[in-house]
Formats: structure tokens, sequence, C-alpha cells
């Protein structure tokens, strides 16, 4: 049993799950506090991959990655590197679809935080960096690493952008859920039924710690 796609899967949710952990806080960070208006307008932008189809978020992202568009040829141009149908392709779609879940998540736990923490922070000449690390974050980190747990789960289940914008090569791009796909098109349901399993054991292990956190 080759193993690639599961060492392929985790690098790649573990890397995104990385990006999106600084990206998601700092983003509902400074959102939880913009006037109800911006607010409400930016909730919704960075909201929208969590409902689209995941075929339509792979679909936009070779709209702007492929090596034919704006962005994707001139990578390929200047630095020589194709952003499409690698393992680390991944990477971008992933980030997309998981951001809102870290985002959301985030956000809600810095709502509910006490402000007079914060207040009573500054009144003793705290400085803001001080107390958003050292007093906002341990009273907001269950939520934060509910989000995160919830968010790499994601990630590590990941198909319909995956295969859109990376495929499906074994060996080089295969994860866990193109694995299961392709070994379900060619009738080999043994082998398919085992990474099944494999992700099985994976999501129950990432459900329990969330229910820990």
């Amino acid at each position: 049993m080759d193993w690639f796609p599961l060492i392929n899967s985790l690098r790649i949710a573990g890397i995104s799950t990385v990006i999106i952990f600084f990206v998601g806080i700092f983003a509902a960070y400074y959102i939880s506090r913009a006037p109800r208006a911006i607010k409400g307008v930016l909730d919704v932008i960075l909201t929208m991959p969590l409902v689209l189809p995941p075929t339509v978020v792979g679909y936009l992202l070779l709209r702007v990655l492929g090596p034919k568009r704006v962005i994707g040829a001139w990578v390929l141009s200047v630095f020589g590197i194709k952003l499409t149908m690698t393992w680390w392709s991944a990477i971008f779609a992933t980030v997309v679809v998981i951001f809102p879940l870290m985002y959301r998540t985030a956000r809600s736990a810095f709502e509910s935080f006490d402000e007079t923490l914060a207040y009573s922070g500054k009144s003793l000449g705290l400085s803001n960096s001080y107390i958003f690390w050292r007093i906002r974050m341990p009273n907001c980190r269950q939520g934060i690493l509910a989000g995160t747990v919830l968010a790499f789960a994601r990630a590590l289940g990941e198909y319909g952008a995956t295969s859109m914008i990376a495929g499906y090569t074994p060996g080089r791009t295969a994860t866990i859920s193109t694995t299961v796909y392709q070994l379900w098109r060619t009738n080999d349901d043994a082998l398919a039924f085992k990474w099944v399993l494999v992700n099985m054991a994976i999501s129950f292990v990432v459900l329990l710690a969330v229910n820990m956190l």
C-alpha cells in the first residue's frame, strides 16, 4: 500500500492550517473591531468560500493561477514556476476553502472577549501587543484552537477544488480524497475502502480533539 497520499494530504493540510491560523486570526481581530457596515460586507466576502461548491472555488482559482491567466502566466514567465498541477498547488485550494472556518470561529471568540480586561491592561500601561498575546489570545484560546483543528480536518478531506487545481498524479499530487475517487473509478473497491477507513480514523481523532477543546 503506497502511503504517499496520506503523507501528501498531511503536509498540504498542515501547511494550509499554519497559513490560515495567522491570516484568519489577523482578519478576525480587525474585522471584529470594524464598523457594522464594513464588517457585514467583509464578512460576506470572506465567508463565501464556505458556501460555494468546491469545484467553483477550483474553477475560480484556475481562472487566476492557470498558466494562461494573468498571475499564472506572469509567475511562469518570470520565475519559471507553474502554479497548477503540482502537490503544493493544492495549498492554494485548501487555504481558500478552510479560511472561513478559522475566520468565523476566531471572530466569534474575539467578539465574546470581555473588553474590560483589555481596558484594565491599558490602564496599567500595558502595550496593545502585550494585551493581545498575553490577555486576549489566552482568553480566546478554546475557540481559536477548535477552529484550527476543524480547519485542519477540512483541509485533510478537501477534494473538489484540489482535484481541479492539482489534479491526480500518483506519487506526485495524489491525496487521500483524490485517491479514493480514482480507485473507485478503476473498480478497486478493496483499496478504496482501506483509504476510507484511514480517513475516517483521522477524522474521528480530530473531532474527538475538537470536543476536548
